[in-house]
């Protein structure tokens, strides 16, 4: 079969809840094209495995030399196979501020301000606590509290309302602002993607259809509409015909690649590829944004936390052997257990930094081991004002883009970021974290601008969450319009973190499965007009 309804390019979040949705009419057939696997592997399911989780579920980009990082490439760890990035990300489940989504219809996004998608939200969404005014409890996503919870990640939830900053049990109900323990998308101890939630349900559905292993290579556009994909596989070369449309969902990396591919990006760049140009449009691969991050790191003799020693690594082993029994134990955490949205500029509409709190020391995203015991504290800049791109290194579909975030190139992000850092410390700083008498690793001076701004700039990267480069808006020069349909051809649409005109107050896997559900929602009723 190589005809179909939809074409949808991408299993990960938005991708997974686009296809999913769509294949729930039997009269529609449904095509799901996803560069890796299944990811239905052990390492994959077990939270616990998350450092561990193997090379062919991980894009591993990296960027270009980033000058705000004193010329370092950062890392940008991206999921491949189905679930993308919900099935090797951190399980967290926040959708943002009511403000973020508020602003991107104030910036002209029609029918995105936050009652607007609240519904989506909630339609999405198993709550393990019930439904009520801002959850939902009959969705494909499950989302749980954590099954076990480190002992420090309870003290740093304390010694943060040690200072007065409340306790929220809840960050994506009434009030994001507090500091406390993260749901996540879990399930009977168990990671649930996006895949595990939307795409297996349609499998063995005869109007669906999935080829994993399978690498887009282009859009096959004829005279101005989208009508297949020009696709790579064990099989050889194909093109698969999409009759009502396509809905390309490769991420804030993969969908501007795509698209340059095909012809539709700045027509310069393209013409230097030696792609002819279909359609110029400038936006395609602007506009990135991701959260700037800034890891704090304690050394402590406690074996509270996770650490590399004889005792640490027996405790592993017996917490393994407890998550095959029983889906319990140290095996069922997300590792940042803990976090919290505060104000660290008095003119902030919203809380404009987030913590992760990690009972492990962290050294280079996880890559490096570190010995002894000890932990770790995320602060990120949550609405960045530095601006990137995504440009093609190669014509190749199969190579990485040229990723450029533009980390920390705009001095209101150090400003932020130096706030939160000095934050982070003065929780650290107090009991019940103080009890375990933590050694700072990267010791600097806190009331030193210069010292810590060179620390920072000497440590900082990524917190994962790029979005941006296929911006959805009201003006003639946005890549998608607020249906999520794109301006330079008829017959596409793009779903995924690559839409968002401004990048969210929180992590993006939630806000990207909400933008996967509204996708299919919108090709619904183009296709039934």
């Amino acid at each position: 079969m190589d005809e179909f309804d939809v074409i949808v390019i991408g299993g990960g979040s938005g991708g997974s809840a686009v296809a999913g949705r769509l294949a729930e009419d039997p009269s529609r057939t449904v095509c799901l094209i996803e560069t890796g696997g299944s990811n239905d592997t052990v390492r994959v399911k077990t939270p616990g495995f998350m450092p561990f989780i193997p090379g062919a579920s991980n894009y591993r980009f990296e960027t270009v030399p980033q000058a705000g990082l004193k010329g370092r490439t950062g890392y940008q760890p991206r999921g491949r196979g189905l679930g993308g990035s919900s099935a090797i990300n951190a399980m967290i489940y926040i959708r943002g501020n009511r403000w973020d989504y508020d602003n991107w219809a104030a910036l002209g996004c029609d029918g995105w301000g936050y009652d607007d998608v609240l519904p989506y939200f909630k339609r999405a969404e198993d709550n393990e606590r019930g439904g009520d005014a801002w959850h939902g409890a009959d969705g494909p996503l499950h989302v749980s509290d954590q099954r076990w919870t480190n002992p420090g990640s309870r003290a740093f939830v304390e010694a943060a309302a040690s200072l007065q900053l409340p306790v929220n049990e809840d960050f994506n109900g009434e009030k994001q602002e507090g500091f406390g323990l993260y749901q996540v998308t879990q399930y009977k101890g168990e990671r649930w993607s996006a895949g595990r939630a939307y795409v297996e349900p349609a499998r063995g559905k005869p109007n669906f259809a999935l080829r994993t292993s399978t690498t887009v290579e282009k859009l096959v556009i004829e005279d101005g509409r989208v009508t297949g994909v020009q696709v790579m596989s064990g099989r050889g070369r194909e093109t698969l015909r999409a009759r009502g449309g396509v809905v390309l969902s490769g991420g804030a990396f993969g969908s501007p690649q795509t698209l340059m591919l095909s012809g539709i990006g700045p027509a310069a760049h393209l013409k230097d590829h030696g792609i002819d140009v279909v359609a110029d449009v400038p936006a395609v691969g602007s506009d990135l944004q991701d959260h700037p991050d800034y890891v704090s790191s304690w050394q402590t003799t406690s074996n509270d936390f996770f650490g590399d020693s004889m005792a640490g690594n027996w405790r592993m082993v017996k917490a393994i052997v407890e998550h095959r029994r029983t889906r319990t134990g140290v095996m069922t955490t997300p590792f940042a257990e803990a976090g919290g949205f505060w104000k660290v500029m008095p003119d902030a509409p919203a809380p404009d930094v987030q913590w992760h709190f990690v009972p492990a020391m962290l050294e280079d995203h996880g890559r490096t081991k570190v010995k002894g015991h000890g932990f770790s504290l995320h602060a990120c800049v949550l609405r960045p004002e530095s601006r990137g791109t995504v440009r093609l290194a190669s014509g190749d579909a199969r190579a990485a883009p040229a990723i450029d975030p533009a980390f920390l190139t705009d001095e209101r992000d150090m400003e932020v970021l130096r706030a939160g850092v000095r934050l982070s410390h003065r929780i650290v700083e107090s009991p019940p974290m103080s009890d375990y008498a933590p050694r700072d690793r990267y010791p600097v001076h806190m009331s030193d601008d210069r010292a810590l701004d060179d620390l920072i700039r000497s440590r900082a990267d990524t917190v994962y969450h790029p979005v941006g480069t296929c911006r959805m808006g009201g003006d003639a020069d946005s890549v998608v319009d607020p249906t999520l349909k794109a301006r330079a051809v008829d017959g596409l649409w793009i779903a995924d973190a690559s839409v968002m005109p401004r990048l969210v107050s929180g992590n993006t896997n939630a806000p990207s499965i909400m933008i996967g559900e509204r996708c299919a929602e919108f090709v619904k009723a183009a296709l039934a007009a």
